[in-house]
């Protein structure tokens, strides 16, 4: 193993994507319980735009390195890491670290990387989908039959939604930014895909029967707009404030409706509970990629050292799926 390996940082500690930088650090070694993977590649996410600006501080105990996914082979095994061995292909849900040679993860949080997929596919998986599975099928307690309305539909968020959301019988309402976007929703599997730039959105709602569950990443002026969406019962998931956190809630509506208001996020969660919800992951979704039901979309590549490249075309919005680096 190298002593040194490298990684990206951020110059100044925080700062534009410009600002990234390759440096060489010190290759971790892995503790009780983890395993240490050779990454291959890792996933870009918005979560790593806030970290870089200095908005979303890494949990304490996590690496400062930015990546919250990563995939590779096992290349050394901690104390008490009994699943995997050196030289398995692992994808891994981390706590930070992911924009490196090297990245360590309680080996719970790992998964195997299911048949017919690359590494650069697989570890577009881990973050995406175990938000899906955590705010659609557990908060949002989403059934088949029922309708899912998803903002944001060609994100890897969006993408990773649509797909599951029909492995498991729903009916799916997507909305994005332009018609070119809104028909790779429909391809990807909507039933009904909504330019937001030129259409309303909960008229579109209400002429397909309404919504069940509603997967929201904008806040601000959506909320009022989503509540009016929603079936009597409906549940409203929030995992983003694109638009602005703060809402104006009609709470007479909330109540004639009987809406559930719900929202989570990912990465603080605590160890067990990303092992539990990672177990859960793949008893459910693994099944639907081995079915070819569910497939990562990947839109870029970057090499590990053209980081900064990476943040700016996530950045510009014209992605459909998943930015990803290589190393």
């Amino acid at each position: 193993m190298p002593q040194t390996m490298t990684a990206i940082a951020v110059r100044g500690g925080k700062g534009a994507a410009a600002d990234l930088h390759p440096i060489q650090i010190e290759t971790p070694a892995p503790r009780q319980g983890e395993i240490l993977i050779r990454v291959r590649a890792a996933g870009v996410n918005r979560p790593d735009l806030l970290q870089r600006m200095g908005l979303y501080p890494p949990p304490a105990g996590a690496p400062e390195t930015l990546g919250l996914e990563a995939a590779g082979e096992v290349a050394a095994t901690g104390p008490g890491a009994v699943r995997w061995k050196v030289g398995d292909r692992v994808t891994a849900l981390l706590g930070g670290g992911g924009y490196a040679e090297y990245a360590r993860v309680d080996a719970r949080h790992a998964l195997p990387i299911p048949d017919g997929l690359d590494l650069t596919e697989a570890a577009a998986l881990p973050e995406t989908v175990f938000t899906v599975y955590a705010n659609v099928f557990e908060h949002g307690a989403l059934k088949a039959g029922e309708t899912l309305l998803l903002h944001g539909a060609t994100s890897g968020i969006g993408v990773a939604a649509i797909q599951m959301a029909k492995a498991a019988g729903a009916k799916v309402i997507a909305t994005a930014r332009g018609a070119d976007k809104a028909e790779v929703a429909r391809r990807l599997g909507a039933d009904v895909a909504v330019d937001a730039s030129a259409e309303d959105f909960v008229e579109a709602a209400r002429a397909a029967g309404g919504a069940d569950v509603v997967l929201d990443m904008v806040g601000g002026p959506y909320f009022a707009r989503n509540i009016e969406a929603l079936n009597l019962g409906g549940r409203l998931v929030h995992i983003a404030a694109q638009a602005g956190p703060t809402v104006e809630m009609n709470i007479m509506r909330v109540m004639q409706k009987r809406v559930v208001v719900t929202g989570s996020t990912l990465r603080p969660r605590d160890a067990d509970e990303k092992a539990r919800l990672a177990a859960a992951v793949e008893a459910t979704a693994w099944p639907w990629i081995a079915a070819g039901r569910l497939r990562p979309v990947i839109d870029a590549v970057f090499p590990l050292a053209e980081a900064a490249g990476a943040h700016a075309h996530l950045e510009g919005g014209a992605h459909v799926g998943k930015v990803m680096l290589t190393a």
